[in-house]
Parts: C-alpha cells; sequence; structure tokens
C-alpha cells in the first residue's frame, strides 16, 4: 500500500471507529430511556438487562456502519479539500480517483463485515428477547402437533424431546396422485435422530396406488428419505423477522408459500438483509464526490450533508419497503431501488469532479 493510500485509509478508519464505537452507547441509552419501565414491570434484575444490551451490540453495529462510513467519508474529503490537501495532489498529477482509490476498496471490506453482523445479529437478538424477558427461555419439548415439510409431507407428533432426540409416537401422511404418485401412510411408535436423520421405530406402511389398491409393511426400523430436520427444527418456535438469518427467513418464505400465501413483508425483508449492507459501499462512492463540493463550511457542512443524506436514503427504504409490503412493487425492487437510484447518483457525481 502507498503512502497516499495509507494517509487516506488512516484517516477515514480513525473517523469510522470513532462513530461506530460511540454509536451503540447512543442506541443504549435511547432504548433504556423508552423500556425502562418495561423491564422493571417484568422483573428483569439490572445484570440481565446490561447483559441484553451486551447481545444488541452486533444490531447496534450493524445499524451504525453505513452512517459511520458516510460521516468519514464526508469529513475525510472535505477536511481534504478544505486545507488544498487535494488541489496539490492534482498539481502533483494525481487525479481525483486515483487519491480517493482506497475508499471503495474500504467500501467492499465494510459491505462484508455488515453483512457477516446480519448473520450475527438474529443469533444475538434471540438472546437479548431472552435474557430481558420478551420470550421465555428455550424449550426442549414439543407435544401434539403437526409439520410439514418440503415434500408436502405432514407430520403428525405425540411428542418432540429435542434434548433425547427422540419423537414419541408419530404418523406421516402424503398426498400422491394416484396411480403415478401413489399416496403413503406411515404409523411409527417413535422416531431418534442420530448422524442428521431421523430412524422410524416399529411401525407399518401403508401406500395406496388407487382405488382398493393398497399394500401394507410392517417394520422394525426404517429411514424415511428426505427426513432430515433437527429436533431444534421441528420445535419451531415463533421467531420474529429480526430475529431470523437470511437462510431462516428464505425457509419460513418458502413454507407460506407452499401453504397458499404471500409473504410480501417477509420478502422485502430477506431482501433487505442484502441491500442494506450493499448501501455501505454505495453511500461511499456517492458521498465521495458530494464532500468536495464545498470548501467552506468546515464541520457544519461535513454534519449537514451527513444528515442530510442519511435521511435521504432512510426515507427511501421505507417508503421502497412500505410499496413492496403492499405489493405496489415487486419486493426485490422494493428492497433494492434505493441503492439504484444513490448509485446513478454516484455515477453521475463522479462524472462532474473535475479530476
Amino acid at each position: 500500500m502507498k503512502i497516499l493510500d495509507r494517509y487516506i485509509t488512516s484517516q477515514f478508519l480513525k473517523l469510522f471507529g470513532l462513530f461506530v464505537m460511540a454509536s451503540p452507547v447512543l442506541f443504549v441509552l435511547g432504548d433504556v430511556t423508552e423500556n425502562l419501565d418495561k423491564y422493571i414491570n417484568r422483573g428483569v434484575s439490572p445484570a440481565m438487562v446490561a447483559l441484553g444490551y451486551v447481545y444488541g451490540l452486533p444490531l447496534y453495529v450493524l445499524w451504525s456502519v453505513p452512517i459511520a462510513a458516510l460521516i468519514a467519508t464526508i469529513f475525510t474529503v472535505n477536511n481534504m479539500t478544505r486545507h488544498s490537501e487535494v488541489a496539490a495532489a492534482k498539481a502533483g498529477g494525481i487525479s481525483f480517483y486515483r487519491l480517493y482509490a482506497a475508499l471503495p476498496v474500504l467500501g467492499v471490506l465494510l459491505t462484508l463485515l455488515a453483512l457477516g453482523l446480519t448473520q450475527l445479529a438474529p443469533i444475538t437478538n434471540r438472546l437479548r428477547a431472552q435474557a430481558q424477558g420478551e420470550k421465555d427461555l428455550v424449550r426442549s419439548d414439543r407435544t401434539d402437533f403437526v409439520y410439514r415439510d418440503s415434500r408436502g409431507r405432514a407430520f403428525s407428533i405425540r411428542r418432540l424431546d429435542v434434548d433425547a432426540g427422540h419423537i414419541a409416537s408419530l404418523s406421516v401422511e402424503r398426498q400422491g396422485n394416484e396411480p403415478q404418485v401413489p399416496s403413503i401412510n406411515i404409523i411409527a411408535d417413535g422416531a431418534s435422530y442420530q448422524d442428521g436423520y431421523w430412524t422410524l421405530d416399529n411401525g407399518y406402511l401403508r401406500v395406496f396406488n388407487g382405488r382398493d389398491v393398497e399394500r401394507t409393511f410392517q417394520f422394525a426400523t426404517d429411514r424415511l428419505a428426505g427426513f432430515t430436520e433437527t429436533p431444534q427444527q421441528l420445535l419451531a418456535q415463533p421467531k420474529e423477522p429480526d430475529e431470523m438469518t437470511y437462510g431462516e427467513l428464505a425457509q419460513l418464505i418458502d413454507i407460506l408459500r407452499r401453504s397458499g400465501g404471500k409473504p410480501l413483508d417477509l420478502m422485502v425483508e430477506k431482501a433487505q438483509k442484502i441491500a442494506l449492507p450493499v448501501a455501505t459501499l454505495i453511500i461511499i462512492l456517492f458521498a465521495a464526490p458530494l464532500a468536495t463540493s464545498s470548501r467552506r463550511g468546515g464541520a457544519a457542512y461535513g454534519v449537514g450533508v451527513s444528515l442530510a443524506v442519511t435521511i435521504v436514503y432512510i426515507m427511501s427504504f421505507k417508503v421502497a419497503g412500505a410499496a413492496g409490503n403492499a405489493g405496489s412493487i415487486p419486493p426485490e425492487i422494493a428492497a433494492w431501488s434505493p441503492n439504484v437510484i444513490f448509485a446513478a447518483a454516484a455515477g453521475v457525481l463522479m462524472a462532474k469532479v473535475r479530476t
């Protein structure tokens, strides 16, 4: 890395790190002020409240990354412009694009960081909800429920013991299309989970190939193809969307679609789990040429531009998301349209920069 790149990187990371470290404190103070009475009513101890906020740090940092990147870019570029460092670089034959070549690289790295946090934050959100009394502790069993898998089979389960990996009494039904696809019915005394699959114990398999055409088989043990859901997945405790990873949201959406639903809000949220981290890179590309537009104003200019861009960006995500939830536009377009608009604006600003 050349001296110029190290200088730009160090200036950017100092400002970025300062905001990322300070912003969780602001989020915590705001949340405590709003929810303190709820914690008192639930009887949550101060230690558990504090632990909940520790679990909330990945989410707070995730929220902070795009804003911190914006502030760091605005102040880095604007300060160099006001102190004539940009003019000096241009006099030395260094173009604007080469001068700030390190910023897009930092944007890609921060986007990867944000993508990682989108996978970590749902896990810590569940732990935070439990610590602060918003949800009961994780159950270890479930009784009398029906589970439908991706192959359309319905599992009627008497009792599930997650810790033991055991099912007591179950039946499985698959509606076919006789005679091409036979219907099946399985009744078993139980099932055990081991090495990634379930083994059914002591039961009967009935195969229906058409009207009055039935075959019955008895088995001591049997392994049902495709029945690989873990005991935790079968437990299926309700989760809020912000407690689900990208894969979990995709799975839930698939289940709801198979059931005839159209979960537009979940589809928008799933797409935004990728679109929001990518916004970090786009914000940097947008802010860098924007910050060269004025030599005056100093800190006040930087703060004003940062606030204006942040508000517009957030509003665009909210408006587009609401349109996607209502079905006015496809969910993917709702999630990505703000990024596309700001990326196009970034391209226009980059083209107009004096190099």
